[in-house]
């Protein structure tokens, strides 16, 4: 039984860090942040879930049978993660690829302490409160507040790519094949960037990438040693009662500090052959993803290919809905649509095996997705991508960064959008870069 409680309250950038800063004496913490970008489909200005009453964490075998059994028995909100690599239990495929993290493939908790931001209100739901516990965290938060909580910066890591320029040209031209073969239209090729042996301050990092970037899916996981600092610009999908919706990202372009420079931009984003027939590609699949648990014809292109800016760059992102029975489970409508397709390809059987082959790191957490359930059922889910991952017990860094091959891929120009994906995390984790 949760005690609900609402205070009056506008989220600045101070009070951000101030909860964030509280919350670092839990094990587990999950920060979920829109940062005020405006957008159709959003539910709260952020979200807080902190120290576990339950988990589950397991790896990817029966995975979503058993995330099922544990979402449908708790019925209360539950935060956490689906790794990329999920697709071995949707499918017979296997990751054998190297793993420096060690994420488990999925890990969802169900917190004792939640708070629910809108534009002028915090909800706060304690789980089996004790006594004046709720008042006593809420004090200690606005100590914060007025306090100087400044943290040290990190050295600069010493970042390798892991697999180098050539290689990654060559993977491309090797896609390009199964192109013309006819073995796939599209697929995301991805590579990994990390620095071994080395410490970050996450909190900080976590801070400096989400200044930069200001992404309307900014996450803040820790559970224990492991860590998600996310800048994701992407929604995976969402549910809200019979309603699910999924946003995928395909096609990028930088920005330009002259205003005409960047308004040109988005026009050539926006008439690019190549990016729109990406983005059109995927939203088929994404819609025939949703149409093995959507009611009949009920499955609509909100929009297509539209155009949305970023402080590091311009995206083309449709929007995909259908209705759902109300007997249809949440697990099962995410088993039915994951991997996402923005992060697989066409036809994505084809593609996740291709990808698997050719990829030099297991993607893990990367290309997953983290989120939320409610009590109710209802849930949304963010892409794991433009992020940094680490595991502090191993002291490695990693975060990597992709783009879509088809048959109009230029493998110099598919290298250099993925040093364009890359630059606020090499910025962060290196500035001297």
């Amino acid at each position: 039984m949760r005690t609900v409680k609402s205070f009056s309250f506008s989220l600045t950038e101070a009070s951000k860090q101030s909860f964030l800063h509280w919350a670092q004496q839990y094990d587990e913490v999950v920060w979920l942040d829109s940062n005020s970008y405006k957008q159709a489909h959003e539910s709260y200005q952020a979200i807080l879930a902190v120290d576990a009453f339950t988990a589950i964490k397991t790896d990817a075998y029966n995975a979503f049978d058993k995330l099922k059994e544990y979402q449908t028995t708790t019925l209360d909100w539950i935060f956490g993660y689906l790794s990329y690599d999920l697709k071995n239990d949707v499918e017979p495929l296997q990751s054998n690829n190297f793993d420096g993290l060690h994420f488990p493939d999925l890990y969802f908790f169900q917190p004792k302490k939640l708070f629910l931001f809108t534009e002028e209100n915090v909800e706060v739901h304690y789980l089996n409160m004790v006594d004046d516990e709720l008042e006593s965290d809420w004090k200690e938060i606005l100590e914060f507040l007025h306090s100087s909580n400044y943290i040290n910066p990190h050295k600069a890591l010493d970042i390798k790519a892991r697999t180098a320029k050539t290689s990654y040209i060559e993977k491309v031209d090797k896609f390009l094949e199964h192109i013309k073969r006819g073995d796939i239209y599209e697929a995301n090729l991805c590579q990994e960037f990390y620095s071994e042996n080395t410490e970050i301050d996450p909190l900080n990092t976590f801070f400096e990438l989400n200044k930069i970037s200001k992404p309307p899916f900014s996450v803040f996981l820790k559970l224990n040693e492991l860590y998600a600092l996310s800048a994701s610009p992407e929604r995976y999908i969402k549910r809200s009662g019979n309603t699910i919706v999924s946003q995928p990202i395909k096609g990028t372009a930088k920005r330009l500090a002259n205003e005409v420079d960047d308004f040109n931009m988005i026009k050539q984003l926006q008439n690019d052959p190549k990016e729109r027939s990406e983005n059109i590609m995927i939203t088929d699949l994404v819609r025939n993803d949703l149409s093995r648990i959507a009611q009949k014809g009920t499955v609509k292109v909100e929009e297509l290919c539209a155009i949305y800016t970023f402080e590091q760059v311009h995206q083309m992102i449709s929007t995909i809905s259908c209705q759902v029975s109300s007997e249809t489970t949440s697990v099962d409508i995410l088993k039915n649509s994951f991997p996402m397709g923005s992060m697989t390809g066409a036809p994505k059987i084809s593609a996740m095996q291709i990808i698997e082959s050719t990829e030099d790191a297991k993607r893990g957490l990367y290309s997953g997705a983290i989120g939320y359930f409610t009590p109710s059922g209802d849930f949304d889910f963010n892409v794991v991508i433009r992020s940094i991952l680490y595991n502090s017990l191993k002291k490695y860094v990693s975060f990597s960064v992709g783009s879509a091959i088809t048959i109009n891929s230029l493998p110099e120009n598919e290298y250099q959008e993925c040093l364009l994906k890359a630059k606020a995390m090499r910025l962060v984790l290196n500035p001297s870069i």
